[in-house]
């Protein structure tokens, strides 16, 4: 008895050690996220108030989401995965799911119900596109335009196809350096009905077409890669218009008050949000699930609204989204779902991107430097 009794104290006393080891490993979490003005909306709205609640815990960004997949390759072949929690748009999530890089979950036992009794499967609905993504916010990327620099006599833009219209409205233009959103745009230009638009970026011809068309403004263009490059290259007013998110036009137009104006005409529908890393050891999934159970809840979803003006992914949230933290304006008519915004869109297809993504980019780059 007094050798058993041995045995379970000193099993106890080493579970106990293994455990505040573990708990110490978990208080770091890297994220990984785009940086700008909408990691500052996670920030605020999430981040900081789990922070006050855990301050035993530590958070360092990495701002590589627009690498995350080839990143995420790259960690998994050499068997060392340094980041926790990586936000990505919804067709890398389908991408690194499928290439087993990214972990399944079950929505309503990782994350908690909605506010107003819903399930988080039901709470989020079809925007769980893949079984590892945790969707955040619905966004567009849309285009900006500088009003002081309308040429005189031209009414101000309001058409996708008045990018690609050089002689009514002179001057460069910032684009993605990627080809997803601006094939569909040039395609949409080039005199594609939108319902064709992914049957005919299938073919060849289809995508030598949208490259011809771009091809069109291609040296009036200054490529980015990051969503603050187009609100700076506004602001700085070294382009007449640009495409990036729509909430880095809200925060350059409302918060910086910068002479700049929103074309919402042909705004691609995305989603944003999160894909755990498989193959995380133990405490720090732990500390993973518990910061995203908090994280993605229905307030907290809609507190980064008042930051940034892109729409909760929780139908319990938008009920609870009101004015900016800080202009105490109201953000519902800023959001990219509202009416008068929305009265022409394009729904980008997840899995054509995602099927399509790798060689569609090389032929796109390989073009890029021509």
């Amino acid at each position: 008895m007094k050798l058993t009794t041995t045995l379970l104290t000193t099993s106890a006393l080493t579970l106990a050690a293994a455990s505040a080891q573990a708990q110490e490993m978990s208080n770091e979490m890297t994220l990984v996220s785009w940086g700008g003005a909408y990691q500052s909306s996670q920030q605020n709205a999430y981040v900081e108030p789990y922070l006050e609640m855990h301050p035993e815990v530590s958070v360092a960004w990495d701002e590589s989401s627009n690498e995350a997949v080839a990143k995420l390759r790259a960690m998994n072949e050499a068997g060392n995965v340094t980041w926790d929690l990586v936000d990505v748009v919804a067709s890398d999530a389908i991408r690194l799911c499928d290439e087993g890089l990214a972990m399944e979950y079950d929505p309503d036992e990782l994350l908690a119900d909605g506010d107003d009794g819903s399930k988080a499967s039901d709470d989020f609905g079809d925007l769980i596109v893949s079984d590892c993504y945790i969707p955040q916010i619905v966004y567009s990327t849309t285009f900006g335009y500088r009003t002081d620099m309308v040429p005189e006599g031209a009414e101000a833009p309001n058409d996708i196809c008045d990018v690609f219209d050089l002689e009514t409205y002179p001057g460069k233009r910032a684009l993605e350096k990627r080809p997803i959103n601006n094939m569909e745009w040039a395609l949409l230009c080039d005199g594609v009905a939108k319902e064709d638009v992914y049957d005919v970026l299938e073919t060849e011809e289809g995508q030598d077409q949208a490259l011809a068309k771009l091809g069109t403004i291609k040296d009036q263009t200054i490529w980015w890669s990051a969503g603050a490059d187009t609100p700076q290259l506004l602001a700085d007013g070294e382009i007449f218009m640009g495409s990036t998110y729509n909430g880095r036009l809200f925060s350059v137009i409302e918060e910086q008050d910068q002479p700049v104006a929103m074309m919402w005409d042909a705004q691609v529908f995305d989603l944003d949000g999160w894909i755990i890393p498989a193959g995380l050891p133990e405490e720090r999934l732990a500390r993973v699930k518990d910061f995203l159970r908090f994280a993605t809840d229905t307030q907290r979803l809609a507190d980064q609204a008042k930051y940034i003006s892109y729409g909760p992914a929780r139908a319990s949230s938008a009920p609870l989204v009101g004015q900016h933290a800080e202009l105490g304006i109201d953000m519902a008519p800023h959001m990219p779902t509202d009416p008068a915004n929305a009265e022409n869109t394009f729904l980008y297809n997840y899995e054509f991107w995602a099927d399509y993504r790798d060689d569609i980019d090389a032929k796109f780059q390989a073009w890029l430097a021509q």
